[in-house]
């Protein structure tokens, strides 16, 4: 079904129980959701979007890790260096989710 979107479907690792349109489709739902609730949830669920957004980066880097061990292009990651790179962006992408809606002690959202 999606198998003309080979970018996407390279980032899914073969070890996926999933079939593979499947997990990109619903990867992509994810995706979406997670970044409209990002935006558009109300300040006092911040704190919960952003711990299930960095959530969701944990459990897809993963993915990452294989495209770079299988050297999958995708993206603009048309290198063994530039996948190897991606590898230290994923924990930053965390960590924003993380502390762009942590709740502060005066109950403030950053």
């Amino acid at each position: 079904m999606f198998r003309e979107c080979s970018v996407y479907v390279e980032q899914v690792p073969d070890w996926v129980p999933l079939d593979v349109d499947t997990t990109v489709v619903a990867s992509g739902v994810a995706e979406v959701a997670l970044g409209t609730a990002l935006v558009a949830s109300p300040r006092r669920l911040r704190p919960a979007v952003g711990a299930v957004a960095a959530a969701f980066f944990i459990a897809v880097f993963p993915g990452n890790i294989s495209q770079w061990a299988n050297r999958r292009d995708g993206f603009g990651l048309d290198t063994d260096k530039k996948r190897f790179a991606r590898l230290f962006f994923q924990p930053v992408l965390i960590a924003w989710a993380w502390w762009s809606t942590w709740e502060s002690r005066d109950n403030t959202v950053r």
